[in-house]
């Protein structure tokens, strides 16, 4: 399971895997996400606070009433 669900308005989930930088998902890791990804949700692997902090401002920015 990734590290983090991200649950916005409009039934909106979503799931974030946070890595060290540069660092990849493991095989299994992969599988849960293809799993997830299969069922219709979206799932993000994010490697740097840089990335989490874009990922926060630009789905703030889509649900932003």
């Amino acid at each position: 399971m990734p590290d983090r669900i991200v649950l916005l308005p409009g039934n909106v989930t979503i799931f974030v895997e946070l890595k060290a930088p540069g660092k990849k998902p493991s095989k299994l890791q992969e599988a849960t996400h293809r799993r997830i990804r299969n069922l219709g949700h979206e799932v993000l692997v994010i490697d740097s606070k840089e990335g989490v902090d874009q990922f926060i401002k630009e789905r703030c920015d889509e649900h932003d009433d």
